[in-house]
């Protein structure tokens, strides 16, 4: 099985999307943050949408093959590789 990389949940919590790919499978991961404070996250209400396609083309010009969205968390972080890396 092929090895996908995902950047760490800070990453994440600082409203960065992260895109990557595998051969001819590519993925997006685009987190929805809450603040629970100005400078502190709502890890709980937060989360990360993630979406895949196969092919040359980027994100705006492909058709979505598979979306989910994941807790802010990271046994979510993991679940979403998991669930990446199932569908290469």
């Amino acid at each position: 099985m092929k090895e996908i990389f995902l950047p760490t949940l800070h990453a994440f919590a600082m409203d960065n999307i992260f895109t990557g790919s595998c051969g001819l499978f590519r993925f997006r991961a685009a987190p929805t943050v809450v603040m629970a404070t100005p400078k502190e996250v709502d890890y709980e209400q937060s989360s990360i949408k993630a979406e895949f396609w196969h092919g040359q083309l980027c994100y705006e010009l492909s058709e979505m093959e598979g979306e989910q969205v994941f807790p802010m968390s990271e046994e979510g972080r993991q679940a979403m590789k998991d669930w990446l890396e199932s569908n290469i």
